[in-house]
């Protein structure tokens, strides 16, 4: 019969304990760094990033980009100011004091006056009332036609795209200032038919843009998943496709502003656009180009609102254009 040393077996015991305890502690220690690699560096355990909607992406993007934002704060500034004139600009733009006659700017006149006495700061300011109508105009109406003739056109494609396409580039190859000269003769010069003129010759860029932008969308899984549940086709083009060509249409909408504008100026100057008693920049460019050598600020004012109009009108749309790009950054 063996006797066992009762030393012994506590020694055996107590080395066992020990070493179990030394091996849950490397474990704990294994675990606990496979827990620190799972977290990114500067993430706590259990952080989510934010979600954004699609107009707080939007918001951001164009925000960053300072230049739009500079351009739509004028543009919004020189709105207010022109179509409140009647509130705040002291001078009846048609006060006529012939004695007075043509005056350099300052004091009493900031524009100075014309060859009439008007004063000239008034007339400038009740002058972008008709170009900026006219420019709105334009680029609303020309948008809704070219929006629906390219998005039926790469909708629907075949014999459908060839006869609008078609179309479209019989409209291109019309030489627009001469078009824009008969029709102005012929119909009057009122806002409407000016606008309408306009955009009648102003759309074929964006019919060719949404068309381009049509054929891509409709290929895409969520067309077909519309189409195979019963969409109507017209339910397929209004509610899943053209609000995927929105970033595109915008953009050239707001560069038909500035295109519209310097083509009333350029109307105007020749002599074709808005007649008296209406009055609008080009219009105030084409009564002072006969006093060109000695009464250079008649010219100066109403060039520097069309720049300062068309520039600014061209930055809200690189703003624009690189809001809604699809391409950008989740950020």
């Amino acid at each position: 019969m063996s006797v066992v040393d009762p030393h012994s077996e506590r020694e055996r015991t107590m080395h066992g304990t020990t070493m179990g305890g030394q091996a849950e502690t490397a474990g704990a220690e294994v675990d606990h760094d496979i827990e620190s690699e799972s977290v990114l560096p500067g993430m706590t355990e259990g952080y989510e990033p934010p979600v954004r909607t699609q107009w707080q992406l939007f918001r951001r993007r164009f925000f960053r980009h300072k230049l739009a934002v500079v351009g739509l704060v004028v543009l919004v500034a020189l709105y207010v100011a022109v179509f409140t004139a009647d509130w705040w600009v002291p001078q009846n733009p048609r006060a006529q004091d012939v004695l007075l006659g043509t005056t350099s700017p300052g004091g009493e006149h900031w524009f100075g006056t014309d060859k009439l006495g008007r004063d000239y700061f008034a007339q400038t300011i009740y002058a972008g009332q008709i170009s900026l109508k006219i420019g709105v105009g334009v680029a609303l109406i020309s948008t809704i036609i070219g929006t629906v003739m390219g998005s039926l056109a790469g909708f629907f494609g075949r014999w459908i795209d060839q006869l609008l396409m078609r179309v479209t580039d019989l409209f291109l190859i019309v030489p627009a200032i001469a078009v824009l000269a008969i029709a102005l003769q012929k119909f009057g010069t009122s806002d409407s038919v000016i606008i309408l003129t306009l955009a009648g010759l102003f759309w074929m860029q964006i019919s060719r843009v949404v068309r381009g932008q049509v054929l891509a969308v409709k290929e895409k899984e969520f067309v077909d998943a519309a189409r195979a549940a019963g969409a109507s086709n017209f339910r397929i083009i209004t509610r899943h496709v053209l609000p995927n060509c929105i970033g595109p249409i915008v953009v050239n909408a707001t560069l038909a502003v500035a295109f519209a504008i310097v083509a009333e100026s350029t109307l105007s100057f020749l002599g074709f656009g808005v007649q008296k008693p209406q009055t609008s920049w080009g219009n105030l460019l084409f009564d002072a180009k006969g006093n060109v050598q000695f009464d250079t600020h008649l010219l100066y004012f109403p060039g520097l609102f069309i720049l300062l109009t068309v520039l600014c009108i061209n930055f809200v749309g690189d703003g624009l254009r690189d809001a809604l790009d699809p391409q950008s950054g989740r950020d």
